[in-house]
């Protein structure tokens, strides 16, 4: 008896040592928003506080904030992910030129170059930026650090024509049967699919590229399944609620019910930012390839209809990010699509964007009304999107 109970508290002890050691290791830090003005649905506001309105938004929780390091050769070191990045990104080219630069360059003595994967990429964004339709008012990454062209409007682009490559492909297609790349868009702070073929000419496609080089871990996730309706990530020091509620609410509404979460004795739950929120997409999954959302099989998603009424698809997730754009640039907030990122064009309902992409919704409206279409790919704007909650790991 005594030897039994003596090999449980060795296993207990083991377990535990195991828990704090994958705890410890944090392989896929997550850089912080930047954001710090809080907003309202379509305003901003002073700092609200426990039990106030629009409580719980990015602003709120400071993660780890942007450091860089100018080595003065042409790179910069990310001192908070360990990646260490080209500087300049030079002329756009075609994607499979982007791989031959990488390979061939020997960038600051360094020769360990490669393409990006869409989640080193995201990982410079910023959402202090702000954009005004195709214009740009202030860009999305660091320009004290990093050079970021704009599109050149002497030749016909428009400024949000700046998407840079990433090596992350979509294991869909978009459009009508486009092979698809995924990109980030510094200009515009989004992340969609591009077709590595211009239909029109059938000549290449050409975008911006930024070599980058270190922590080869980084992007990968480390999932473990509590059994009590949470999922940890080792990898980033975030622990995830496994199932959404399969309830679309707005922004303000999504802020209330993840501030208020209990769930497997925590209370400490919040609306996941959009950096946050990005990194538990799984690039390899999407409903055209696996029949599943871009995430990985231990989470439970809830299954929407589209506008049609067709089955099989999945809702937009919202984060806690505000997205400056148009207009009333306080008035929309960043989402992330684990289901096909659909638009409707020519009168058709298609996957424009990829599941994975990151766009955004206005934070309120008539839930009667929704959803509806807008800009130049129809993007769906559903308004009333899911939710899956967060907390961060405390040791």
């Amino acid at each position: 008896m005594k030897k039994k109970i003596n090999k449980e508290i060795t296993a207990l002890v083991m377990c535990i040592a195991v828990f704090y050691s994958a705890a410890a290791q944090i392989t896929y830090p997550i850089v912080d928003t930047g954001v710090t003005e809080f907003y309202s649905a379509n305003t901003v506001i002073s700092e609200p506080h426990i039990g106030d309105a629009f409580y719980g938004q990015d602003a709120t929780y400071t993660g780890s904030q942007p450091s860089y390091t100018d080595h003065g050769d042409g790179t910069i070191t990310d001192n908070v992910t360990g990646l260490m990045w080209e500087k300049d990104m030079g002329e756009k080219i075609t994607y499979d030129a982007s791989f031959s630069k990488a390979e061939q360059s020997h960038l600051g003595g360094y020769s360990d170059w490669r393409v990006p994967t869409i989640k080193e990429l995201y990982s410079l964004i910023q959402f202090t930026g702000q954009v005004k339709g195709a214009t740009s008012n202030k860009l999305f990454i660091d320009t004290n650090y990093f050079n970021q062209s704009l599109g050149n409007t002497n030749i016909g682009e428009r400024e949000i024509d700046a998407q840079i490559w990433s090596s992350t492909k979509y294991v869909g297609v978009t459009m009508r049967g486009d092979a698809t790349v995924f990109g980030v868009n510094f200009i515009d702070g989004r992340i969609k699919g591009y077709p590595t073929v211009k239909k029109r000419t059938h000549s290449k496609n050409t975008m911006y590229f930024r070599m980058v080089r270190g922590n080869t871990n980084y992007g990968k996730n480390n999932f473990i399944d509590h059994g009590d309706g949470t999922v940890s990530d080792y990898a980033t020091g975030l622990m995830w609620q496994k199932a959404d509620d399969g309830k679309g609410r707005d922004w303000e509404a999504s802020l209330v019910y993840s501030e208020n979460l209990e769930l497997a004795g925590y209370t400490d739950w919040r609306l996941p930012n959009a950096k946050e929120l990005q990194s538990i997409v799984d690039y390899s999954r999407s409903p055209q390839t696996t029949n599943s959302p871009a995430i990985d099989p231990v989470f439970i998603t809830s299954e929407i209809k589209d506008p049609e009424g067709n089955s099989g698809h999945y809702p937009f997730f919202w984060t806690s990010t505000t997205h400056l754009d148009g207009v009333n640039p306080t008035s929309g907030a960043v989402y992330i699509a684990f289901g096909e990122g659909q638009g409707r064009m020519r009168n058709q309902l298609m996957d424009v964007h990829g599941a994975g992409c990151q766009r955004s919704d206005p934070k309120s409206g008539n839930k009667n009304q929704y959803p509806k279409y807008f800009g130049p790919q129809g993007d769906v704007r559903y308004v009333y999107n899911y939710v899956r909650s967060v907390r961060t790991i405390k040791m």
